[in-house]
């Protein structure tokens, strides 16, 4: 057993991820195990002790309860500039649900938004291109047809869907 906790650890995790974008003006390709920590803090998922290929995450309660979730995540340094895109999705593998955990650049999770696998499959079908059919997506898409489940000022959105 380790003498950090892990709460101790991602917070220095995100201290040195910040501090070596600052000095290097490159990224640590950290975020995503940032992002899967909070997602699952946070939304009260179960991260499996071993990999699974397709989901990184199941919902303990609620509407996501058994639920096979995929975890992105995306630092945005400058919310300005367009077309960002989020990591390829598994759209040959098996799982439920995507959730797109979006930081500021201090790598601290200000948003998260979660699509069903019919929503996602819904917003590529009848694109022609080369990325869609991989399975990329830009964050303005994602946001577009998903539903906003979690802001760093209020919390866990509970209730009606979110229309963005």
């Amino acid at each position: 057993m380790s003498i950090y906790s892990v709460d101790k650890l991602m917070t220095e995790a995100r201290r040195l991820a910040a501090e070596y974008r600052r000095t290097t003006g490159k990224s640590l390709a950290i975020s995503n195990e940032i992002a899967l920590f909070d997602a699952a803090r946070l939304l009260k998922l179960e991260v499996p002790e071993v990999a699974v290929g397709g989901y990184d995450a199941v919902g303990r309660q609620g509407c996501r309860e058994g639920q096979r979730i995929q975890v992105k995540a995306r630092v945005l340094f400058d919310e300005r500039k367009p077309g960002q895109r989020i990591g390829q999705l598994k759209l040959d593998k098996e799982w439920d649900r995507i959730m797109l955990v979006l930081m500021d650049e201090s790598y601290e999770s200000s948003e998260i938004y979660e699509a069903t696998r019919d929503e996602i499959i819904g917003a590529l079908e009848g694109r022609s291109s080369q990325r869609s059919r991989r399975g990329a997506m830009s964050i303005a898409r994602f946001r577009h047809v998903s539903r906003l489940v979690w802001t760093r000022e209020e919390g866990e959105i509970t209730g009606e869907p979110w229309e963005n």
